[in-house]
């Protein structure tokens, strides 16, 4: 199961700002998962990676009119950038 805390209400099959924002958060998200359970240099490189691009999409949304999603996505982002911050690269084999 999902962690529903990452599921954002997309009533909007079209891809617009809002939605977009909210799928670079996901994969941020997942990409910091992975680079937790294996902390290797490029893992964590691909994590910063994918965080930089959701910062970048969550500021494309900054004259949308519904700003209550893109708060949550801030709010999961700079939860998952916390943790990616305190990762240090482990030993590769």
């Amino acid at each position: 199961m999902k962690n529903a805390k990452y599921q954002y209400d997309s009533s909007l099959q079209s891809q617009n700002p809002i939605s977009q924002a909210q799928n670079s958060v996901v994969t941020a998200h997942n990409a910091v998962t992975q680079a937790r359970s294996h902390p290797t240099s490029q893992m964590i490189e691909q994590a910063e990676t994918a965080v930089e691009r959701a910062e970048r999409a969550i500021e494309q949304t900054e004259f949308c009119d519904n700003q209550e999603p893109i708060d949550r996505a801030k709010e999961d982002l700079a939860e998952d950038k916390a943790n990616l911050q305190s990762l240090t690269p482990s030993e590769e084999l």
